[in-house]
């Protein structure tokens, strides 16, 4: 979380006063409708036709976005190595099976390995612009649409990001985005699908909705109510998105002012090389990205006084080798709902080792993030950077 405040203050006592927390209430009785406003405005921002948001954060929208594209048993879905578990769990709570892929020197998934991995039963990528980078969007929507693909963007550590001049979340087929606490705005948790897809979108709000029990609009759906769960948003969570959507803009152009004086002020210097990424103007600033060429001297670095670097290798279960419950193949709360001994899934790809992916390994190993902050004054972005000049210089 970067920044809030009184304004959300404000708004959530607005809502509290209407005596109206539950997203579909009655506008006769001075119901605010913050959710369906929030979801308006950020269809509007993203660049998409349709908008949904979600109250469980970036794994229920990713889960939402593959019911509405219809992705389930008997379907692999490629994501890649380095990404939170979600982003694979959301795969099995659909009921398909994750097939993990490399990713490239940006920390994004691999286009090569992308297209390497692609079977028989792939029906989805999961391409995931980690820590506020883009991926190389170009390449996997021509793979994808090569070999008749869905792609679902997981955006959920990239809001308001961007590839080429269009927003992360509108290039693919549907969207997936965070507001989790940790993420670039926040509501503490929740998240939202994005797509132009209608029945995509129809099916992901029925799923989300219970079987959408409570929708004055039903009647006008063109797909069929099935049974779904209950993920709606607040107003109250609505509220709170609604004034950090408008700081949204404010936080990523200083997150970027600051990633560019790192930039400025250590290009060149011996021993730093910054990480390569896909879209530097789109890519978020949320951390400095420096490439070595052993972990022996990424840890050095980052290790310093007063860098306050971290390597991708040590962060838990945002790398592949730590999925414990999918190496175990523990999913479903119920052992005729576990993906892996579903009928439909047996003869695809159900088996992973630790060493499938040693591309990913090797880059997580050898690169360091500074993470950023937006409201950093000047005295302390030079004192990270002279940290960070005085780490190389001994390397």
């Amino acid at each position: 979380m970067y920044r809030i405040g009184k304004e959300e203050i404000d708004e959530i006592a607005k809502v509290i006063e209407s005596r109206q927390l539950f997203r579909i209430g009655d506008p006769l009785y001075g119901h605010l409708q913050e959710v369906d406003r929030f979801e308006k405005e950020w269809a509007e921002k993203i660049g998409t036709d349709y908008a949904l948001c979600v109250s469980g954060g970036g794994t229920c929208a990713l889960l939402c976005c593959l019911v509405g594209l219809g992705i389930g048993p008997g379907d692999e879905v490629i994501v890649p190595g380095y990404t939170f578990m979600a982003s694979a769990v959301a795969v099995l709570a659909a009921g398909a099976i994750p097939v993990i892929a490399e990713v490239d020197d940006s920390l994004t998934l691999d286009p090569n390995d992308l297209e390497r991995k692609i079977g028989a039963k792939t029906r989805a990528v999961i391409p995931v612009h980690m820590v506020g980078r883009p991926c190389d969007m170009d390449s996997i929507m021509s793979i994808a649409r090569k070999h008749g693909l869905k792609v679902i963007e997981d955006v959920c550590q990239a809001d308001g990001g961007s590839y080429k001049g269009r927003r992360l979340g509108s290039i693919g087929d549907a969207g997936g985005f965070s507001f989790n606490y940790f993420k670039i705005i926040t509501c503490g948790e929740g998240g939202a699908v994005v797509t132009n897809d209608r029945i995509a979108y129809e099916r992901a709000l029925i799923y989300h909705d219970g079987g959408c029990t409570f929708r004055p609009h039903a009647k006008e759906l063109m797909v069929p109510i099935f049974a779904g769960i209950q993920l709606r948003a607040t107003e109250l969570m609505g509220a709170i998105l609604r004034i950090q959507l408008q700081r949204l803009d404010g936080i990523l152009a200083d997150l970027r002012r600051v990633r560019n004086i790192f930039m400025d002020e250590l290009s060149g210097v011996p021993g730093i090389r910054f990480a390569r990424s896909n879209d530097l103007e789109g890519d978020c600033g949320v951390v400095a990205a420096f490439q070595f060429d052993s972990e022996a001297h990424a840890r050095k670095f980052a290790e310093f006084p007063c860098v306050g670097g971290w390597l991708p290798i040590d962060t838990g279960r945002h790398v592949y080798t730590n999925w414990e419950p999918i190496f175990a193949k523990r999913a479903g709360s119920h052992e005729a709902l576990n993906p892996y001994n579903m009928p439909q899934n047996q003869g695809l790809r159900l088996d992973y080792s630790l060493d499938m992916c040693p591309n990913t390994l090797d880059i997580c190993k050898r690169t360091v993030f500074v993470s950023l902050d937006p409201d950093w004054t000047d005295e302390q972005i030079m004192e990270r950077i002279t940290a960070c000049r005085n780490a190389a210089s001994v390397l």
